[in-house]
């Protein structure tokens, strides 16, 4: 049975997740002022992590674990055992730049989870990320969206090739997981179905 206090949805259902989150410790934000207003470098698509920040991230020592982009591209050599077992997979922001996700391994295949955290839910590049993984690159495994997102983005973000979706604390998985459901036939071709409604559907004319 699912366990139901879990907030991940995976493939349509609620599970209990099985990979440990590894999140960076706290660094001072880099800002810069960009047309007369202070942003922070990650919104500029720069780096925004320190060496010290990367070297001081603590790794479980056993279990599945999902480790930042710069954590791996940094670390490799500590991690590839964890790697070769199906042990490892990868998050990136949405800031972060998808071509060092694919030059930093030989086959994306090998990674059984890469997930993609966004800050804020008017952030649009998840969308874009998710596509590219599943067009461009033929990633094939699990594809997860995490950090702040919302119900009514689901049913997009599976359009674009997300097929797993860890829910705010404050929100229900369950109603999340409705939101799956809300369009019967989408209309354009996507990911998830490359058709479009009227390849799809064969409507027969209405009698006069």
């Amino acid at each position: 049975m699912p366990d139901h206090r879990s907030n991940l949805i995976l493939n349509n259902a609620i599970v209990e997740d099985e990979w440990t989150l590894v999140t960076m410790p706290a660094g001072e934000e880099v800002i810069k002022k960009q047309a007369g207003k202070v942003v922070l470098f990650k919104l500029t698509g720069e780096t925004s992590y320190t060496p010290e920040q990367i070297a001081n991230t603590v790794i479980p020592a056993s279990g599945k674990i999902l480790v930042p982009l710069a954590v791996w591209r940094e670390r490799k050599a500590e991690l590839t055992a964890r790697h070769a077992a199906g042990e490892l997979g990868v998050w990136l922001a949405t800031h972060e730049l998808l071509e060092d996700l694919i030059a930093s391994v030989e086959d994306i295949n090998s990674f059984p989870l890469i997930a993609v955290h966004v800050e804020r839910f008017a952030d649009g590049r998840i969308f874009s990320i998710g596509n590219l993984l599943r067009t461009r690159y033929h990633y094939k495994n699990t594809l997860r969206a995490f950090g702040d997102v919302l119900r009514d983005q689901l049913f997009f973000l599976k359009r674009c090739g997300f097929n797993s979706y860890l829910i705010r604390a404050d929100r229900s998985a369950e109603d999340a997981l409705a939101s799956l459901q809300d369009f019967s036939q989408p209309y354009q071709g996507a990911v998830d179905e490359q058709l479009p409604v009227w390849r799809r559907v064969n409507r027969q004319p209405v009698a006069q």
